[in-house]
């Protein structure tokens, strides 16, 4: 080693890393709070399938042994029961991890993506660690704007990401909008579509996007068992992409990086259509209910095709969605602010079991009724 290479100080983080905001997940605990509600992070209130929770169980004595990294079971029935082509299907831990590969396989330094600018977080910090710039593109009324994501697209676009439905805002594109936005891309743009939340969607204006992908050279639609399906302690993703993207993906995707327990879960889960419709249409139920009662309160709630509504809270002081946030947690309900977002005025609120949600509007309309004091 040459002398002058000694003490030359401590290893340094490459650019731009300490500059990425950390994603910060809703809270689950409040001090003092014994056992409280958690209404911030858009679980599934009725767990999961009993059938995943025994194949997760089930899977127990082969802790010590690795998985499949191909998921070849959970493959095969993600084909089957979409009518999908196994092979251009990929797995991850969470979608996010699907998003971070997609950001190292396309995007150099002084490349960008352009995304919502209410979107999910997870788009920015995957483009960011890649010394990519990320684009934003204003959401009148909190809706994405087809016009306004096309004109944030340049030479050194790489990724276009849209949240389908959309978090943390709740709203959708109809599938004509989202098939007028690839039209207008050039076609060395992917369009990453997420579809989280598709599941929770009826509209008659919404439409999974998976058939459309199925042609198409630069379209990617992601899909997770952590919200509809009740597994987001398993962590567990997948996509559906062209195969040559899968091909790219594949070659940098850690070997094991989807569970044993998580794959059989996910396999059972499936199945398990019982259950998946009650929590469709349980979920629906209380959405509408909700929407309904907290803007009988006289607060601004967002439509939502999703597990969670928008609300938008007053100014004033003693009003204000930090306030409530602040009453709520303190009698044990937890619901997500938004400041992160940049969305400061706005909560968050997953739907809940029944006794839950009637709580959590009967303490909204304490706070709001000036007897929080």
């Amino acid at each position: 080693m040459n002398e002058n290479m000694k003490n030359v100080g401590k290893p340094i983080v490459k650019r731009g890393i300490l500059d990425i905001e950390a994603y910060i997940g809703g809270k689950s605990a409040v001090p003092g709070v014994a056992n409280p509600i958690k209404m911030s992070s858009n679980e599934n209130p009725l767990g999961c399938s009993p059938m995943a929770e025994a194949a997760f169980l089930a899977s127990a004595p082969r802790l010590n042994r690795y998985p499949d990294g191909k998921a070849a079971p959970l493959r095969a029935a993600i084909a089957r029961h979409f009518d999908l082509e196994p092979e251009r299907l990929i797995f991850g831990a969470g979608s996010d991890e699907l998003y971070i590969l997609l950001a190292q396989i396309y995007l150099e330094p002084g490349d960008n993506i352009v995304q919502a600018k209410h979107a999910f977080l997870s788009y920015a910090i995957s483009a960011r660690a890649c010394q990519a710039r990320v684009k934003e593109a204003e959401q009148a009324d909190l809706h994405i704007d087809v016009d306004a994501m096309l004109a944030q697209v340049d030479a050194r676009t790489k990724l276009v990401f849209i949240g389908n439905p959309d978090n943390p805002t709740g709203s959708w594109l109809s599938g004509q909008e989202i098939r007028r936005l690839h039209a207008g891309l050039p076609s060395n743009i992917v369009l990453v579509v997420d579809e989280a939340y598709g599941d929770f969607a009826r509209s008659e204006d919404f439409e999974p996007m998976l058939a459309f992908a199925r042609d198409k050279d630069n379209v990617i639609v992601t899909r997770t068992f952590s919200k509809l399906y009740g597994l987001a302690a398993l962590r567990i993703g997948w996509a559906y992409a062209p195969s040559d993207m899968i091909e790219a993906m594949e070659r940098i995707r850690l070997p094991f990086n989807t569970t044993i327990p998580a794959q059989e879960a996910a396999t059972a889960a499936l199945e398990d259509q019982d259950f998946v419709e009650r929590a469709i249409s349980e979920n629906a139920r209380w959405r509408s209910w909700l929407i309904e009662q907290l803007t009988a309160l006289g607060l601004k709630v967002w439509p939502s095709q999703t597990n969670f509504v928008l609300v938008r809270f007053p100014d004033a002081p003693g009003r204000t969605a930090h306030e409530a946030e602040a009453f709520l947690a303190a009698r044990g309900y937890i619901v997500r602010g938004l400041g992160n977002y940049r969305l400061p005025g706005y909560v968050r609120i997953t739907v809940g079991l029944e006794p839950h949600n009637r709580a959590l509007v009967e303490l909204l309309a304490e706070f709001l009724g000036g007897t929080n004091g």
